[in-house]
């Protein structure tokens, strides 16, 4: 019980507000993405009228190279967040100076160091998640190419051997799940913004998670490039 007395009770309810709106965002997501039309629920039509292309095309050159180039953004994403995890031990090593930097910035409230290291773990956890995601949208992509190689001839599909539709839907279906393992990784980017906030004062950590939230739900569901995309 002693962990609870390490940090006031408005952390404690800072923490909360800060989980319920990453949680409770993903849920909403994941839930009413598909009523709303959402940006993930939208590029998935696309991501089926490609896949269905790709039945009609011998070879499918293109359509690896499409694969390949998508799943080098969570690659990307994935090695530097490794980097990062290692920054944020690194700096755990350093805490006292660290500490002392952030007090010296005006507007920020002074903790002590042990308190500044549970939110650097705080912190590192968000990035580890962060990295399981990315890595695991890799490994998907890597089955969206076993899908495509495996695809038949178009000519197996047009005597009717082979169903068009039921390959270009499991295809794209995987491109999706790997889309949406992808966004998890990235909204993990976006509230440790939140979390860097703390380090200043508790309510700028409750208003950051606001914020991005609202940041996200507008690309989401309010975004230019949402319009685009449903004309």
């Amino acid at each position: 019980m002693k962990i609870f007395t390490l940090l006031p009770w408005t952390d404690w309810l800072a923490m909360l507000w800060f989980f319920s709106g990453w949680l409770g965002y993903a849920w909403f997501v994941r839930h009413y993405g598909v009523q709303r039309s959402s940006l993930l629920h939208t590029t998935n039509r696309y991501r089926h009228f490609w896949l269905l292309q790709a039945t009609a095309r011998d070879p499918r050159v293109i359509d690896g190279i499409i694969t390949q180039n998508l799943s080098s953004t969570p690659a990307f994403f994935s090695s530097t967040t490794i980097i990062i995890i290692g920054g944020l031990f690194a700096l755990l090593g350093t805490t006292d100076k660290a500490a002392e930097l952030v007090r010296e910035i005006p507007f920020a409230v002074r903790t002590s160091v042990l308190i500044f290291d549970l939110k650097v773990l705080l912190m590192v956890g968000v990035f580890v998640y962060a990295f399981f995601r990315f890595s695991w949208s890799m490994r998907q992509y890597t089955f969206v190419a076993l899908i495509i190689g495996s695809m038949p001839s178009p000519q197996e599909f047009e005597v009717g051997i082979f169903d068009r539709e039921v390959f270009a839907t499991r295809a794209s279906r995987m491109v999706g799940l790997a889309a949406e393992t992808f966004n998890d990784g990235l909204r993990a980017y976006y509230f440790s913004f939140a979390i860097m906030a703390w380090f200043f004062s508790t309510i700028a950590f409750v208003l950051a998670a606001a914020v991005v939230v609202l940041i996200l739900y507008n690309r989401e569901f309010r975004s230019e490039v949402l319009e685009v995309l449903r004309e």
